[in-house]
């Protein structure tokens, strides 16, 4: 993985990922979190608040894709093509953090199981999956090209992961009313993240490091 790769990637194809996936997970965002509130839903609204910052680090990447097609000049001879490592190593950075929010927040209510509704958790569970799978799939062939383009797949595919977890959860809630399941099912997703997370994370460190890919 080399810091030129940028060079051999779709950019029309890319910039439109970029864009729609931001546009479409800034729609979820607000439904998910409208929900939560006219729900009731801790659940929902702190997911929501997971999702916004998958948003946030979409947008970083965006801008990071276009710095890098930006041309050398006498004071960046190289240009800016090294923001794409930089961000992908941010992007493994937020979603460490984001590994950590959803560990505390299961270990917490493992110990005090709150009431929730099921169904409505499993709707919109259900309405992410299918939007956190599509944006990943924008960037799924271009993922092994560029560390930019892979922490923004990593992130979306992370997301579907959540969302399947919830709604697992959701349907498991509607059904037995055992409560316990979100925490553990949140804490399973975390793991599956942290370990899908740890690769990006030491490819980023060395490429910005200036080691050899």
């Amino acid at each position: 993985m080399g810091h030129d790769h940028h060079h051999h990637l779709p950019v029309d194809h890319l910039n439109r990922a970029f864009v729609l996936g931001i546009v479409l997970n800034l729609v979820f965002v607000c439904v998910e979190f409208g929900a939560g509130l006219w729900f009731d839903s801790v659940a929902l609204i702190s997911d929501a608040g997971h999702n916004l910052s998958d948003v946030v680090s979409l947008v970083l990447s965006l801008i990071a894709f276009r710095l890098a097609r930006v041309k050398p000049t006498a004071s960046y001879t190289y240009g800016y093509r090294k923001s794409t490592v930089l961000v992908s190593l941010l992007n493994a950075c937020i979603l460490l953090v984001a590994v950590g929010v959803i560990l505390v927040e299961s270990v917490r209510k493992l110990y005090d199981p709150q009431p929730v509704d099921g169904d409505s958790i499993a709707w919109v569970a259900g309405i992410g999956i299918v939007i956190n799978a599509f944006t990943a799939w924008l960037f799924i062939r271009d993922k092994e090209k560029d560390l930019n383009v892979k922490g923004a797949y990593l992130h979306m595919a992370a997301d579907t992961l959540v969302s399947v977890g919830v709604l697992v959860s959701g349907i498991v809630i509607r059904l037995t009313g055992w409560y316990a399941i979100d925490p553990v099912v949140g804490i399973a997703i975390a793991l599956v993240i942290l370990f899908s997370t740890s690769k990006l994370l030491h490819d980023s460190l060395r490429l910005s490091l200036d080691g050899v890919p």
